[in-house]
């Protein structure tokens, strides 16, 4: 029988990107589907879809409060 060794794959801490014109399409996504699942009396999925929606738009306004600098322009 042979060992199998496993080396562990530690990547370096980055900062994340932000693409404001994804986090828009999340937000978007996010509201819309929280709007279906509200008509369907899932209540629940609504809200766990609005809270979704709103830390997209939280996102979104944390990159917009960023100067160019940051933004990677």
């Amino acid at each position: 029988m042979t060992a199998v060794t496993t080396a562990s794959r530690s990547a370096a801490p980055t900062t994340p990107r932000l693409d404001p014109i994804a986090l828009h399409g999340e937000a978007i996504n996010a509201a819309a589907m929280a709007r279906w699942y509200t008509a369907r009396h899932d209540y629940a999925a609504a809200f766990r879809r609005s809270a979704q929606a709103t830390g997209a738009l939280r996102r979104l306004a944390a990159f917009e409060r960023m100067g160019p600098a940051m933004q990677g322009a």
